[in-house]
């Protein structure tokens, strides 16, 4: 039988209209998005710079995609401010399930209109399979921005002009063009008071611009992708019972048996409860900043607490400078490269600027065998810059084959033996080698 033949088919046929090629009006949308419980909306085509990086994955979830719809969900800001952090995981998980309701309905009602679309997963679950490459499909963050719900503040989160940090964003892909899209604010919401960088235990936040990723998310992670792959290992390698006990606490096996039953959780939102930006916020602010201080962030300031950090990390000199009281944890942050490409992005994002004072080095990486690959590598003055091919003059050149070095940087392989066999060989100061992997302590 030809399935065209069939009467369900015959029948849709001879009733469907011609696609309606009209753009969607972009009031009605937003107006749809906020009955379903969103307090803001935005929209943005397809072809939005910030979104070009991830317009392939976007297409691939749903082929016809021609904008995006960015909604933001309020977080209420008094939880958030708790000193016990499972108050503030509640409102989260709680926002967070209703933003799937709120995103579900949207759907619904937009297809009621003859308008497809898709509700894209925020936060978790996240596409793991492509751990440790970039495991997410969308930015909320960069994308909301471009919808104009706001600004990125220095800690990183999106700023809303009215609700400030505490907001839930979410995406939806549209498979349709709109009327009109929206476009950045013109002004910052943020208020330049430092707070979020003087609260935030692992020193991630810099007060002069720059955010350090790896201390963030080693810290605040700590239950989540690398600290969970760092968990196991440790449980893997313990011999006994009493050996697990000493590298891992009662509390600390109980965390992550909560993260795994209740739900993902995080350690540290700070730089979320004491910010002052958007009008909800800024009052309290504005009528006595030295009181705002007092209430919200000296209490975390002061509150003795164990901070996860790598050994020699800049989180881990950042609490010993700025919180004596609070205890470091030492611990490996599970981020390990995969393949060659791999460690070459991934170097500005783990690279400790603290760690580098002193460093004036150009190093040359050939990388040869399974991948191929040339990169120069600059540590000077705190700042780090990676360019394609080996460009001027290097201070240390380091040829490897491409596995072994990604074995040895995983801890499978035995650097001492790798230069006996000459898979890995350098020429000039093995001092510099030092130096550069004093830079990305894991």
């Amino acid at each position: 039988m030809n399935p065209l033949s069939h009467p369900s088919v015959k029948a849709y046929q001879n009733q469907a209209a011609a696609p309606d090629p009209t753009p969607a009006n972009a009031a009605t949308l937003k107006a749809i998005a906020r009955k379903a419980g969103a307090v803001d909306a935005g929209l943005i085509d397809l072809d939005r710079e910030p979104v070009l990086p991830h317009k392939e994955d976007l297409l691939g979830v749903m082929h016809d995609t021609q904008s995006l719809m960015v909604i933001a969900l309020k977080l209420d800001r008094t939880p958030l401010r708790s000193l016990s952090h499972s108050v503030a995981d509640q409102e989260f998980k709680q926002v967070m399930d209703q933003a799937k309701i709120v995103q579900k309905n949207i759907v619904e009602a937009l297809s009621s209109q003859g308008i497809k679309a898709v509700a894209m997963p925020a936060g978790f679950p996240m596409e793991m399979k492509r751990w440790p490459a970039q495991v997410w499909l969308t930015n909320e963050k960069l994308f909301a921005q471009e919808a104009g719900l706001g600004s990125m503040g220095h800690n990183r989160l999106l700023l809303h002009p009215v609700h400030g940090a505490a907001v839930l964003l979410g995406t939806l892909l549209l498979a349709t063009d709109c009327d009109a899209y929206d476009r950045p604010l013109e002004t910052d919401p943020c208020l330049g008071c430092g707070l979020c960088a003087k609260v935030c235990p692992t020193g991630a936040i810099k007060a002069q611009g720059g955010f350090d990723f790896t201390s963030c998310y080693s810290h605040n992670y700590r239950e989540r992708i690398g600290g969970f792959l760092n968990w196991l290992e440790q449980v893997v390698e313990s011999k006994t019972t009493a050996e697990y006990r000493s590298r891992v606490s009662d509390g600390e096996t109980f965390s992550m048996w909560q993260n795994l039953a209740m739900g993902s959780q995080t350690r540290c939102d700070r730089c979320m409860a004491v910010c002052p930006a958007g009008e909800a916020a800024v009052g309290e602010f504005a009528q006595d900043p030295k009181a705002y201080v007092r209430h919200y962030q000296k209490p975390f300031a002061q509150l003795a607490e164990t901070i996860y950090a790598v050994k020699g990390s800049d989180a881990e000199a950042h609490v010993k400078a700025h919180f004596p009281h609070k205890t470091i944890k030492p611990i490996s942050n599970g981020l390990r490269p995969l393949t060659v490409e791999m460690f070459l992005s991934s170097l500005p994002r783990i690279f400790q600027a603290g760690q580098s004072h002193g460093i004036d080095t150009v190093y040359h990486f050939t990388f040869t065998g399974r991948e191929t690959a040339t990169a120069t590598v600059t540590i000077r003055n705190q700042t780090l810059t990676v360019q394609d091919g080996l460009q001027g003059q290097s201070d240390l050149a380091v040829t490897a084959d491409s596995r072994t070095w990604i074995n040895f940087l995983a801890g499978e392989a035995n650097l001492l033996l790798a230069l006996v066999t000459r898979k890995i060989r350098i020429k000039g100061s093995p001092k510099l080698m030092k130096n550069f992997a004093r830079c990305f302590p894991s």
